[in-house]
Parts: C-alpha cells; sequence; structure tokens
C-alpha cells in the first residue's frame, strides 16, 4: 500500500503541555483517513504540524515519500474548522485573490472558480460580500477555495459545520468525487455518522496518543462482542423466552402476542452461534438472527473510557 503522509513519533509540547506523545501514522493515497478524539486530544496540532504551521518537537513527517518541506505546502488543501473569510471583500474578488496564493495565474483561477460556481449552483454570490453570506454559505466559499488548486492531500476539520442536511449531503458528495478522482483525505469530525459513511481508515488520539488505528472495517471486527439480533415467529412466546433466559445471556425481548412475534438480543460466550440456531429453529420459524456490529461511535466511547479506566 502507498502512503500519501506518515508521521513517525511526533512529538510536540507547549510549555509543560504535551500535545503529541510519539503519535505515528499512515495515511494511505486516494482514501478518506478519520482523525477523532476528544476535544484537546492533540489533533489540531498534528494538522497544524502537517501544514506547517507549527513544528514538531522531536519525530518526523513524511509527505509523498519526502520528508514534509515548504514546497509541499501547495500539494496540500486545508479546509479549518475555524472559518477565516474577509467579510468585507465581495465573494468573487476574495476567492481570486486567495486562488492566486494557491499559485493558480489569473484566468486559471477565474476558470476553475466558475466551474465550481455553477457546479454549486452559487453563480450569484460572485458581487455579494462575505458578511451577507449565512455561516453555510460561507462554508460553501471556504470549501471551493480549498480543493480549487486540486492539492494532492485535503484535510477537512468538521466540514459539515453550518451546513443544514439537504448542503451537508452536497458536500459529502463531492468529498467523495475528490475521493474517487484520486485525492487523499484527512477528515477530522466529532459526527460519527459522518465516518460510517465516509472513512476507511480511522486513527483515534487521546490525551496527545494514538490509541487505535487502523482499517475500519476491521476495527469494527475486532470490536465485535458476539451479540446477535433475533426475531421469532412462536405461538408461546414467553415459555421460549424464560427458556432462552436459563441457557443464554439476554440483554432486551419484547414478546407481541398478537402476532406471535418474539424478538431479543442475546450474547453468546463465543462467536460459534450453530448451537442457538439449530435450538432456535426447532422451537420457533426464525426471521431475524443478524450479529451486531458495533458503531463508530460506540467503539470511540469504550476505547476512550478503557484508557481512561487503565490509567
Amino acid at each position: 500500500m502507498n502512503y500519501i503522509l506518515v508521521t513517525k513519533e511526533v512529538t510536540k509540547q507547549f510549555g509543560k503541555h504535551i500535545a503529541l506523545n510519539k503519535v505515528s501514522l499512515e495515511i494511505p493515497e486516494n482514501s478518506i483517513y478519520g482523525l477523532l478524539g476528544p476535544n484537546g486530544a492533540g489533533k489540531t496540532t498534528l494538522i497544524r504540524i502537517i501544514n506547517q504551521i507549527i513544528y514538531p518537537d522531536s519525530g518526523e513527517v513524511f509527505f509523498d515519500g519526502e520528508l514534509l518541506k515548504p514546497h509541499h505546502i501547495s500539494t496540500i488543501g486545508y479546509l479549518p474548522e475555524e472559518r477565516g473569510l474577509y467579510k468585507s471583500m465581495k465573494v468573487g474578488e476574495q476567492a481570486l485573490y486567495l486562488a492566486q496564493l494557491k499559485g493558480l495565474n489569473r484566468n486559471e483561477a477565474k476558470k476553475r472558480l466558475k466551474f465550481w460556481f455553477e457546479k454549486l449552483d452559487i453563480g450569484n454570490w460572485w458581487n455579494k460580500k462575505v458578511q451577507e453570506l449565512s455561516k453555510g454559505m460561507a462554508q460553501k466559499i471556504q470549501f471551493i477555495i480549498t480543493v480549487l488548486h486540486e492539492p494532492k492531500l485535503l484535510i477537512f476539520d468538521e466540514p459539515f459545520s453550518g451546513f443544514d442536511p439537504i448542503n451537508a449531503n452536497i458536500i459529502k458528495d463531492e468529498i467523495l468525487n475528490l475521493r474517487n478522482n484520486g485525492t487523499s483525505i484527512i477528515f477530522s469530525t466529532h459526527r460519527m455518522e459522518s465516518v460510517e459513511e465516509l472513512c476507511e481508515h480511522i486513527a483515534l488520539i487521546h490525551q496527545s496518543e494514538k490509541i487505535l488505528d487502523g482499517k475500519l472495517s476491521d476495527i469494527k471486527k475486532a470490536y465485535k462482542n458476539n451479540i446477535f439480533k433475533v426475531g421469532l415467529e412462536v405461538e408461546n412466546g414467553e415459555c421460549l423466552l424464560n427458556e432462552l433466559s436459563n441457557k443464554f445471556q439476554l440483554t432486551s425481548s419484547e414478546f407481541n402476542s398478537n402476532e406471535n412475534q418474539l424478538d431479543f438480543t442475546l450474547q453468546l460466550p463465543t462467536n460459534d452461534s450453530k448451537d442457538i440456531l439449530a435450538f432456535l429453529a426447532g422451537k420457533a420459524n426464525i426471521n431475524q438472527f443478524v450479529e451486531t456490529i458495533p458503531s463508530a461511535n460506540e467503539i470511540f466511547i469504550q476505547t476512550v473510557q478503557n484508557k481512561d479506566a487503565n490509567e
């Protein structure tokens, strides 16, 4: 696997506060990589190091196979959580100015801006002042400015902040299109539903240290705890429920006598479900037997709590 960005034992300290402690990450090319963690974990510090706003005290950062250098900034796009548009400037004038700072000449910048303004249906905003825009509208402009120079790596910090659900979906689709067209993306957010939808790989940073990383699907498999949701069609559901309670660990249950439907959740001592399936098949018609895979949010909470409990 090729990596667009690699950090090796990156450490950063501010006075007595350790913001990052030997954090090593590998960001695969052409992927969406979730950088997760509670507030104050060290995510923003790491993002600033990647953007060379600050520098690590120790450790190394490699970009596209090379030690990170100032010239790499031109191939990185960064959308910070706190927006930085000039409120009194007109949208088009400001977008042109910032595009040229990214290295585009005026004609090319105009061409690309026209494409994006039409694509996001905001062509009539060109002569508006930023102060006339809502937070979500200003966010669209900043998104365009971030991606306009077609960087190899994009870093999005809470990119859906300020968006209504419709516009959030529009930006989500554009992020996926960028990934599909070869861009590598670091995605930092507290919205775990967005992580589920977008991220292939994740890293979890807590109290300045990386405590979890890898492919999201592999992590979810590793966190499985043999919990199954079961639905049965059975006439005497209460008797069967009592029998099941004596044999297995049930965590929830409900019997609808009108429809002869028994629904329950159980946890097996091992991941072998053959015995329980054979037992249930002899007692009722099985409508549902599905293993419950933990969500990214559940994994986030469990991992952070375990780390805190062990300290």
